[in-house]
């Protein structure tokens, strides 16, 4: 007799589904290291679906620094930041990260998903809200399911909604606002000035996420705050490691005091094991390379307007894009796996982008760019795009710009 929990999963065939029809697109194992192209199944793939921005995650100099890392410190820490796994290059690497941010004191995590859920879960009380970008990234959402405190959405990037939402609020309540720098699918960046205008106005402090904008924009790719001349204005700054600085872990950035705040009632923190001696290493190391060699972000955004510009020549509707994150959309969930699987046949990597993600009318292709590709990687990668769209019939493909 099938317990419930077994008919539960049972009843579950959507991946299945998807395999018989050879169009399943998620967990494809890579052959190779991150960088412009892999090997996929002895194959040669160029890869557009990687948020290495930077091209980093491959860099002698990184991988100098994590080996000697784990012969000086070891494979692992054995424990919680909290209780026995603080090193000393935590430390280290908390003050770059607080002095790259422009922030007075720094706290570093296993990952940025943890950093999400530790700091959204205790930062408010029962009597305090939480309002966010309806577009929020996933981390953030299941940080506030962890959190006593009442949760608002607000309309994608419309201020005067966030305004209105604000408004009805109690003035003695805590109000924090939780926003993406950079929109993690869509690839449009946080209105931060209007934001900040209408939080003075109702007292409201604010966290941005800058997991995408990291090494991206902002002074030497400070981030999101950094872009808009508005660190001050900005109360807590997190993030990950996982994409332009080449590693594993995340952060977040703030006064000393929310800091101190936070190391004590983070359970993401407090009841995780640390970040990997050699993970905190990569970091130091991507830092060293970010603030002293400035051609990695030059070259991203060459790459990024190159791309949007080939992207647009073809027809391809891309919406709102401002970053490296490109969605090229299509608009049907079957469609957008079933030229997700063409396109690796044609040996192009992209990534789908289907609902519950995004609504079933706004599924996409992510195309990301990194620093290291060529023009003559992005141009074979879009023209066999084009080609597939014209193949499968994508029914939104503009007329080509003349």
């Amino acid at each position: 007799m099938s317990k419930p929990l077994q008919k539960k999963v049972a009843n579950y065939t959507t991946a299945k589904e998807a395999r018989l029809q050879g169009i399943y697109p998620y967990f494809r194992p890579i052959e190779s290291a991150q960088s412009t192209e892999v090997i996929i199944e002895g194959k040669r793939v160029l890869m557009f679906g990687s948020n290495s921005y930077l091209g980093l995650t491959n860099h002698p100099y990184i991988k100098e620094a994590a080996q000697k890392a784990i012969e000086e410190y070891g494979t692992g820490c054995a424990g919680s930041r909290f209780l026995n796994g603080t090193l000393d290059i935590h430390i280290e690497l908390e003050r770059r990260i607080a002095a790259f941010t422009g922030k007075e004191d720094a706290l570093i995590f296993s990952t940025g998903f943890q950093v999400n859920l530790g700091v959204m879960s205790s930062l408010t009380g029962r009597n305090d809200y939480l309002i966010l970008d309806e577009y929020d990234h996933a981390s953030i959402i299941d940080g506030t399911r962890l959190s006593f405190s009442r949760v608002i959405k607000y309309a994608h990037n419309d201020t005067q909604d966030l305004h209105k939402k604000l408004s009805v609020l109690p003035e003695e309540a805590i109000k924090v606002i939780v926003v993406d720098g950079i929109f993690s699918m869509e690839g449009d960046i946080a209105r931060l000035a209007e934001i900040v205008s209408v939080a003075d106005q109702f007292g409201a402090s604010i966290v941005v996420d800058d997991a995408h904008s990291l090494g991206v924009i902002g002074h030497k790719g400070a981030g999101t705050a950094s872009h808009f001349d508005l660190t001050d204005k900005v109360d807590l700054i997190t993030g990950t490691f996982s994409k332009s600085l080449a590693s594993l872990g995340g952060f977040v950035a703030a006064d000393a005091e929310t800091i101190e705040y936070l190391k004590h009632h983070a359970r993401s923190l407090i009841f995780s094991a640390s970040m990997t001696p050699s993970s905190a290493a990569s970091v130091i190391a991507a830092l060293d390379l970010i603030e002293t060699e400035p051609h990695h972000m030059d070259n991203l955004w060459k790459n990024t307007d190159y791309a949007m510009h080939l992207l647009r020549e073809e027809g391809l509707d891309i919406g709102p894009t401002e970053s490296p994150i490109i969605p090229i959309f299509v608009r049907d969930n079957n469609k957008t796996f079933l030229v997700t699987s063409m396109l690796q046949q044609e040996g192009v990597f992209v990534n789908p982008v289907v609902s519950p993600a995004v609504p079933a009318d706004s599924s996409l292709l992510r195309f990301s760019l990194m620093a290291t590709h060529t023009f003559g990687q992005i141009e074979e990668a879009i023209e066999k795009i084009s080609k597939v769209f014209k193949r499968v019939g994508i029914a939104n493909i503009k007329e080509p710009i003349k």
